[in-house]
């Protein structure tokens, strides 16, 4: 009996706490009243949006009608027929996927860049860095205000340089001709975006053994070998980690475009898109049918990372 009575006190099952339940019970009611606020603002703000979503986008509906929707209209694949069968649905797929890959790209090459320049120690370096994550940190309405400033065609500081010590025969509509405008806010989304990649790409370097740069360079390696069969395969795991979340969110990315170019001149991502069908059209439709659209292609690219690089982080 003695060692039946230690097992059940140590179980938190002893037959003379009546009412206390099991330690584990106990333990798991606790748990569930410390999440279900969690629980509560995730369903309300997260899952019924989604849902009513799923039940709009079946749904042909404008935004006057809307008070008038409800879980059982008339459902129809029309939207999504519509979505499908639009030519610039496609040419805004193509538009989204080149801007995502080149702001990624290109914000993860400047912070490797940046990463590597500042590795080493001198004076100021800690200023440098702080400096270094401003564009990051800044509003998305002040820097595109001051973007779109200095790079008017009439009166903006960029033109004014090129013009006058560059060269150039014309001030350039950065912001409204084709294909200017897409190049340019893939640049600023690098500008924006890269201090994100610095700041990885930094924690990671400073992880790194030295001892293994030490014996490279001991037995005669060149900065470039060092650079390519040392430190290269260290940062290629965080990398393309970096590369994944980066391309998720420059792919679901609205507010950069659309306060530089308003989606024209050949900018036309998807979420301007859906934006611009839901506040310009009223079509609430095919803006959720779009928008399902969007979703399921992040949803993909969200079960790469937890397929990926979320398995190599556990390993």
């Amino acid at each position: 009996m003695g060692p039946a009575v230690s097992a059940r006190r140590q179980a938190g099952r002893e037959p003379g706490a009546p009412g206390r339940g099991t330690l584990r019970a106990r333990e798991a009611r606790t748990g569930w009243a410390l999440i279900s606020p969690t629980v509560v603002l995730v369903l309300v703000l997260v899952v019924l949006p989604i849902l009513w979503t799923v039940v709009l986008a079946f749904q042909d509906l404008r935004l006057i009608r809307l008070r008038t929707a409800g879980l059982f209209g008339d459902y129809t694949f029309d939207n999504f027929a519509d979505v499908f069968g639009s030519p610039g649905f496609w040419s805004s797929l193509v538009t989204t996927l080149m801007y995502a890959g080149g702001g990624t790209a290109a914000s993860i090459g400047l912070g490797l860049v940046a990463a590597l320049a500042l590795r080493r120690g001198f004076r100021g370096r800690t200023l440098v860095r702080a400096s270094l994550l401003l564009p990051y940190v800044a509003p998305v309405v002040a820097a595109t205000f001051v973007w779109g400033v200095m790079l008017n065609p009439q009166f903006g500081v960029v033109n004014e340089l090129g013009t006058g010590l560059l060269g150039w025969d014309e001030p350039i509509a950065f912001l409204s001709e084709r294909p200017s405008a897409l190049l340019t806010v893939i640049v600023f989304e690098m500008w924006r975006s890269f201090p994100f990649a610095f700041l990885f790409i930094t924690a990671r370097l400073q992880a790194a053994p030295a001892t293994l740069e030490e014996a490279a360079r001991v037995d005669g390696a060149t900065p470039t070998q060092l650079f390519r069969h040392i430190v290269w395969p260290q940062l290629l795991p965080t990398i393309a980690v970096l590369a994944l979340l980066r391309f998720i969110w420059t792919f679901n990315n609205f507010d950069d475009i659309y306060l530089l170019t308003g989606g024209g001149a050949g900018t036309d991502v998807i979420s301007v898109r859906v934006f611009d069908f839901l506040i310009s059209r009223g079509d609430i439709g095919a803006a959720s049918a779009q928008a399902l659209v969007l979703s399921a292609v992040l949803l993909v690219l969200v079960t790469v990372y937890y397929r990926f690089a979320a398995k190599d982080e556990v390993a």
